[in-house]
């Protein structure tokens, strides 16, 4: 691995860790717990990058690999910190949503509906391609991230007597 991997994934990981704490700020989360967001949103974003630039994973199962990063994190650090799961999940998630493929998706789409596409097979292809990367994506995102929740909430009823 060079220093070119590096340098690209701290980058990566620090501009991810930015974007979280902003959405973290946005959405009025207390200020102790701002380095956490960005904790986790920078070293969930980095863990996918590195999986997509070594070849291991594609776009979809590296984002599914760190929404459940964000997911198993933000999980551990609301229970120590007696805060609900969102409060690090939802900001250190946003900066995976795929926005520039969603946009061409929908560009597609739209040309495909206005008929200057209509006649061109291609422009379907890469717009129903790209409508349905943007989707896997984003249930990678759900998935990744709800899934630690739910199971370990269901544990926590059980040991409560619960269902």
């Amino acid at each position: 691995m060079t220093s070119t991997f590096w340098s690209a994934l701290l980058f990566d990981a620090l501009w991810s860790g930015v974007a979280a704490t902003g959405f973290a700020v946005l959405f009025n989360t207390p200020r102790r717990l701002l380095g956490i967001c960005f904790l986790i949103g920078a070293v969930s974003h980095a863990c996918r990058a590195a999986l997509m630039k070594l070849g291991w994973l594609g776009v979809e199962a590296g984002t599914l690999a760190a929404a459940t990063v964000i997911g198993f994190s933000a999980l551990a650090f609301a229970r120590r910190m007696r805060v609900p799961v969102i409060a690090f999940a939802l900001p250190s998630a946003i900066p995976m949503v795929p926005g520039a493929l969603a946009f061409k998706a929908m560009l597609g789409m739209l040309q495909l509906v206005a008929g200057s596409g209509a006649t061109d097979p291609a422009l379907a292809v890469v717009a129903l391609v790209a409508a349905a990367e943007t989707a896997l994506i984003l249930a990678a995102i759900v998935i990744g991230v709800g899934s630690p929740s739910m199971v370990f909430r269901q544990e926590d009823r059980a040991e409560l007597g619960g269902d």
